[in-house]
């Protein structure tokens, strides 16, 4: 019984970030409770680590952005009528993603 499994990483993303300094968006009008979903990350072995931080409206589309962008990408609600193309467009621009409440 030789049966063949895919290998899952286990570790999370960001250990595999070849960035020394990790790009971050922030997409919304309350920039204070945008900030405060990133306090602690990303850190290694204890330290923490500097970050780019790109701030966008909230209106604005996240299609201007390339593929891959972004290590993490935190936006407010989207209105629900464009929630499901915000959400292709998160996955699109960011590794990792994050939709806060209003």
């Amino acid at each position: 019984m030789n049966a063949s499994y895919a290998r899952l990483p286990l570790s999370p993303i960001i250990d595999g970030l070849s960035r020394s300094t990790p790009r971050i968006l922030l997409a919304g009008t309350h920039q204070p409770s945008l900030l405060r979903h990133l306090e602690g990350w990303p850190r290694r072995n204890g330290k923490s680590r500097a970050l780019l931080i790109q701030f966008a409206d909230a209106d604005q589309s996240l299609a201007g952005f390339a593929d891959d962008s972004f290590d993490l990408a935190v936006i407010q609600t989207p209105a629900s009528e464009c929630l499901e193309s915000c959400i292709h467009e998160l996955t699109r621009v960011a590794r990792q993603g994050l939709i806060t409440r209003r």
